[in-house]
Formats: structure tokens, C-alpha cells, sequence
């Protein structure tokens, strides 16, 4: 059944198996949730609430899990799946089932007990409630839920000294107040049971401290060269008496918004009924399609400073990034049909534009935006367009020349006359940008002095969208009334510097970087294929397809530098400074399979064959919707194997662009062929 994801205990043989499986659920305003599929932690940033405190950043690990025991006479049932320095819990030895539904369920089986959790979390609200349906066997049992608490930044870990709360308690709630910020007050409250006070348990040199849940083991972290090691604090535990043969539901709930009267039920149902209509609204009625569209859900989030919608780049740990954003833009609201979202998005970003500039990222801290990025802005043009060619009303029309026309004069006007981080326009009319240590395209990281990926100059992305760019702007200015002389004449200019600067003919495909001609074989140059205004001939795009399905493509995505240059990475692992050397230098990025499939079609005329081959490598997605986070697309994989996913989990425009092109390269065209 389309949406659903069920799993068997094939998968989690071992902890350390089932710990390469998660899922994350977002609340539309930068909090969410995520664990593992077993149970317990892997990484840092799990947890069943990460608060966002200033939408859509500033997120708190405020709730880390829930661990349950059930108690049968004088037997004792841990269901805690966890790794521990030394040791580790085994409770997925009971779980009999898995299943991602919109959120996930877990179900246990213990002797003849059947217990049911599922966590969703609120939308619109830093809520999560945790919901228990449990059918008793034939004997008296009870149930204890022992929720771990926390009160730190989402990716770090708290040493015990840290964990410093004040408590009050009432006959079903508790407060918590953490010390480091008594603004806060964490709400946790149960529906059924009672309050077992943790600090009354006798301890001696032989039990473990019942206060703090110690020395959590995070395999992940750890395999990215983090030490991984965690804290959690553990006041109070519920128990919950069961008659024989009793069926009881129940459930938890956990918030730092203030508790209400709403039940964890409720909250559960109107999570999956959100998601059923977003999917209704898009209208596809694939499977495939579907699950992407509950996928891109997740990354578009209000944003408190503009009262307006925004995108984060990637799940755990990214913020709203403008590149990004923007090249996420068509697949995550217009391929979905959310275009209120859309105009949201368009006018969030334009009310930060500066010197002509989109902004790169927004911190997490009130503070000015980051803008050094050359491309974003460029893209901004691509998401007008776009916009308006899945609109098309006259009310589009106007909300465009209105609010987002201007901005578009203001960043050609920047780029034409130069602005920051050496952007500016050349006399061949191609722009340069970037000088000494700056990175300002996409593949942009730099290791203190070491600029790992210098491209300073002219990049061949950005002049592709420049020229796309100026295309767009000869459209509008003549369906506004204007006079658009200036971008035609311009374009014409810009398409023939590109023809004659950026061609390899040894190569038989794009020079990455010019005047300096580095023939590093990378996905750059696609785009100049997949924009929609052709900047090359016929053949000399599809030499740009062969070429980089030769030496680049890797199922997963592309690769950022081909497999046989000396200087390829073949893997994306280990400590930070050498996962940022492989970043750029071979990794493969799943954004990058949106531009190749656009291309690999557009070059063959979208022939039944063609769109054929298309759908095959869009659905290769498919499997990987199943590994990894479940129904997310990762960020990176290696380059030699791409498999196990690397950096964020889940990735707006990994996720975006495969949506993007199996829609329009697959889908829209299956019925026509």
C-alpha cells in the first residue's frame, strides 16, 4: 500500500544493523523528530523532540526518547534497543514490526502482550506526543515509560554536571525548568498511570544512577570522527497497572509551548490526515510521486522573522540556505501544487536581497544573513519563471512585476555593474565572481586557508544561468509592457563568449572554470544543458550528457569530480577535515540526478526510450526511500559505491529534484508515449 513502509526483524539482526535505519517526521516550523528504527539513538541529533525556540532555528534537544519495560510477575521485559559505552540494550529482540505510516509505529510482542507506540508530532507546535495501544495477555502486568529529558543545542551532547533542571510535579504533569535557561519550561504529561519519583529507588556501587540516563553511545557520530557519547536526565517514570486480558490506549505528550487539552490521539490523526491532503492536492495518484510529495512536506517551515514560508536545506542540522532554496524551489511547491507556499518562499527571500544579493544562509542566531553566494540570486530568476509557468494567471502576472520584478532589476543591475565578493559582469558579458579565500558557488568549502575547490573566476554554472537569466528577463520585460532590448542584446553577447570560452574540444565537453580553462571533468556544466533556454547546439549537448554520464553519474546522483582524475575521492568518511576534502572532489550528490535525467531527456527528444531509461533511474530512489532515513533522500553518498547515505539524512533538494524530474521527465510523459 502506497505510503506505508513496513519492516521485519530481518532488519535490525544486530543493533548495529538496525541503527543504519531512521525516520524523521518535521512539525512545519523546524522542530521535529528522529530516532532509529530499533529504537534508540545513533547520532546526536536524535530525538522525539527538537525543539525549534525561534522558527525555524535555534533547535533543542528537549525530549531524547521514551524507554518502556513491561513486568510480568517477577519477570522484566526491557524494550530499550541503545548502545552504551561497554555495553548495549537489546529490547529490539521484541520488536516484532516497524512501520512508517506518515509516522512511526512500533510494535513489540512480549510473551502474550501486544504493545503499539507510535510518535507523531504537532504541526505548527514544539509538541510530540507518544501514543500506546496495548492488549494485556492473561496474567496482571505493568508498564513503565521513563522519558528522558534534556535541554541543549540539537548535535551536541551534555555532560551529567549539565543536566541541572528544576521539577515540580503535579498528579499528571511535570515541569521542568533547565537552569541554563529558566525562560523554558519543558511540559511533560501522561493520560493514564502515575508518577514513580526515580530519586527514592535505592542505589548502591552495583545500580546505575536512576537520575541521569548515562554514556549513550552514538555509532554514527562516532563514525564521523565525534566521540558520541551522551547524557540524559531521568527525574520521574510512569507506571501503568493492566488488568488480564485488558486492552488500554494512552499516550504521552511532551512540549515547551504549553500543554492543552488536545490528546496525543488526536494529534496523530490530524498528522496523518495533513499529509493524505497534501498528497490529494498534488494529484498524482503514484506511489512514487506521492511519498516524494510527503517528503518534500518537511522542509518547508514558517519563518518567524517574515511571518512567511522559508526551506531548510537539509535534515538534522541545516537552516534556510538561498541556493538551496531555490533550487528546491520547483520541485518542493510548484511540482506539489503549493503555491501560496511558493509566493511565500519568493517573497521571504526578496525581503533580505542585498546589493543585489540573495542570501546564502540564515544563521541560526538573530543576526545579519550570510550572502556570499553567486548563484543564488541567478536561481531566483529560474523560480520566478518557473513559478509563473505553473500559474500562468494574470493574478501570478501581477503578483510577480509587482513584488518579485523589481528585485530581479536589482540583482541584473548588481551583477551588470559588480557587487560583492568580485561578482560582476566582464566585457565578453560573462560574469566572474569569487577571489582569495571566498567560495561562492555551490561547491564552496574551505578548511581554514585551504580552499579545497577553488573556482574563482568564471564558473560554468553561473554564466549558464546567467544567460538563463537574462532569457527570463527579455520574457517578462515584454509581457510587462517594457522594453527588454538590453537583456536580448546581452544574452546574444553572453551565448557566443560562452561557445567560444568554455568548449574542450580535446574533451568534447565544458571547461569548469574560465579564463583559467580547468578541465576538471565535474556536474557543473549540465546545467548549461537542463536550463530551460539552450545556451549550446544540439550536438555539443549532448556531448555534455555523454560525457558526464561517463565519467560522472553514480545511481545515487552524480559524481562532483570524475572517477579517473588523480585527484578523486573515492569515499566521504572520518573526521570532518577529511570528509570536507572528499565534499567537493568525488562525493556523489543526489540533487545532481534532477539536471542529468532534464538533460538526458531534452538531448533525446523524450523518445519512449529515453523517458524509459529516465524512470529506471529515477526509481532506483525508490529502493533508497526504503534505507538510510525512510522516505528521505540523503545528501551525498560516496563516489565509488554510493549506498550508504552520508551527510543529512534528508536533503530538500536531493528530494525536490527527484521529484522534480520523475514528474516532468517521467510521468507527464508516459501517458504521451
Amino acid at each position: 500500500m502506497e505510503g506505508i513502509y513496513k519492516f521485519g526483524r530481518g532488519q535490525w539482526k544486530t543493533i548495529e544493523q538496525g541503527n543504519e535505519l531512521s525516520w524523521m517526521i518535521g512539525n512545519g516550523i523546524g522542530g521535529y523528530a528522529n530516532n532509529t528504527v530499533p529504537g534508540g539513538a545513533a547520532m546526536s541529533f536524535h530525538g522525539y523532540l527538537i525543539a525549534s525556540l525561534n522558527p525555524p532555528v535555534n533547535r533543542y534537544l528537549v525530549l531524547a526518547r521514551t524507554q518502556e519495560q513491561i513486568r510480568v510477575g517477577n519477570r522484566e521485559y526491557d524494550l530499550t534497543s541503545q548502545q552504551y559505552i561497554n555495553y548495549e540494550k537489546n529490547g529490539q529482540r521484541y520488536l516484532q514490526r516497524f512501520i512508517f505510516d506518515s509516522v512511526p509505529q512500533y510494535i513489540y510482542e512480549v510473551e502474550n502482550i501486544k504493545l503499539k507506540k507510535s510518535i507523531t508530532v504537532e504541526y505548527g507546535k514544539n509538541t510530540v506526543a507518544i501514543c500506546y495501544d496495548i492488549t494485556n495477555g492473561s496474567d496482571e502486568a505493568e508498564l513503565t515509560i521513563v522519558p528522558l529529558f534534556n535541554y541543549r543545542p540539537a548535535g551536541d551532547v551534555t555532560e551529567k554536571a549539565d543536566l541541572r533542571f528544576n521539577v515540580s510535579k503535579s498528579e499528571k504533569t511535570l515541569r521542568l525548568v533547565p537552569e541554563k535557561n529558566q525562560n523554558v519550561n519543558i511540559d511533560f504529561m501522561m493520560s493514564d498511570g502515575e508518577f514513580i519519583d526515580r530519586s527514592l529507588f535505592p542505589v548502591n556501587m552495583a545500580t546505575p544512577n536512576y537520575i541521569i540516563e548515562e554514556n549513550n553511545y552514538y555509532m554514527i557520530d562516532n563514525r564521523t570522527g565525534f566521540l558520541g557519547v551522551d547524557n540524559h536526565f531521568t527525574p520521574y517514570e510512569v507506571r501503568v497497572d493492566l488488568k488480564p486480558n485488558e486492552h488500554k490506549r494512552f499516550y504521552v505528550k511532551c512540549t515547551v509551548d504549553g500543554l492543552d487539552d488536545k490528546s496525543g490521539f488526536e494529534i496523530l490523526q490530524e498528522y496523518k490526515d495533513r499529509a493524505e491532503r497534501i498528497v490529494k492536492n498534488a494529484g498524482y495518484n503514484d506511489s512514487f510521486a506521492d511519498n516524494l510529495v510527503k517528503a518534500a512536506d518537511h522542509f518547508v517551515v514558517a519563518r518567524k522573522s517574515t511571518g512567511l514560508k522559508t526551506v531548510l536545506a537539509g535534515f538534522p542540522w541545516f537552516t534556510d540556505w538561498g541556493r538551496d532554496t531555490m533550487i528546491s524551489f520547483e520541485g518542493l511547491v510548484l511540482v506539489t501544487k503549493r503555491f501560496q507556499d511558493a509566493r511565500e518562499i519568493l517573497m521571504s527571500f526578496a525581503k533580505y536581497i542585498k546589493n543585489g544579493l540573495v542570501p546564502n544562509v540564515f544563521p541560526d542566531k538573530n543576526t545579519e544573513p550570510g550572502y556570499n553566494t553567486v548563484d543564488a540570486s541567478l536561481w531566483y530568476f529560474q523560480a520566478a519563471y518557473k513559478y509563473l509557468q505553473y500559474t500562468g494567471k494574470e493574478e501570478d502576472y501581477k503578483f510577480i512585476k509587482e513584488n518579485i520584478y523589481p528585485k530581479l532589476i536589482e540583482i541584473f543591475e548588481a551583477y551588470s555593474n559588480g557587487t560583492d565578493f568580485s561578482i560582476g559582469m566582464d566585457e565578453d558579458g560573462l560574469i566572474h565572481a569569487g577571489d582569495g579565500l571566498d567560495q561562492v558557488t555551490w561547491m564552496d568549502v574551505r578548511v581554514g586557508d585551504y580552499v579545497v575547490t577553488p573556482r574563482h573566476g568564471k564558473p560554468v554554472e553561473i554564466n549558464a544561468l546567467w544567460y538563463n537569466a537574462l532569457k527570463i528577463m527579455a520574457e517578462l520585460s515584454e509581457k510587462f509592457g517594457q522594453n527588454g532590448n538590453k537583456y536580448v542584446k546581452l544574452s546574444k553577447k553572453v551565448k557566443e563568449s560562452f561557445n567560444k570560452k568554455y568548449w574542450n574540444e580535446k574533451k568534447q565537453c565544458l571547461f569548469d572554470v574560465v579564463d583559467e580553462n580547468d578541465d576538471s571533468i565535474r556536474p557543473n556544466q549540465i546545467w548549461a544543458v537542463s536550463l530551460p533556454f539552450s545556451i549550446l547546439d544540439k550536438e555539443k549537448e549532448k556531448s555534455v550528457v555523454d560525457v558526464v554520464s561517463k565519467h560522472l553519474y553514480s545511481t545515487y546522483g552524480l559524481r562532483s569530480l570524475s572517477f579517473m582524475d588523480s585527484r578523486f575521492k573515492k569515499s566521504y568518511i572520518g573526521k570532518l577535515f577529511d570528509r570536507d576534502r572528499a565534499y567537493h572532489m568525488g562525493t556523489t550528490w543526489g540533487f545532481l540526478i534532477g539536471p542529468f535525467i532534464t538533460a538526458y531527456c531534452k538531448v533525446n527528444n523524450h523518445s519512449k526510450v529515453a523517458v524509459e531509461k529516465a524512470r529506471e533511474m529515477c526509481e532506483v530512489f525508490e529502493d533508497h526511500l526504503n534505507d538510510g532515513c525512510i522516505n528521505g533522500i540523503a545528501e551525498i553518498f560516496d563516489g565509488d559505491y554510493s549506498c550508504t547515505s552520508r551527510g543529512c539524512y534528508s536533503q530538500a533538494w536531493s528530494v525536490a529534484e527527484v521529484l522534480r524530474c520523475y514528474v516532468n521527465d517521467v510521468y507527464n510523459y508516459s501517458s504521451k508515449n
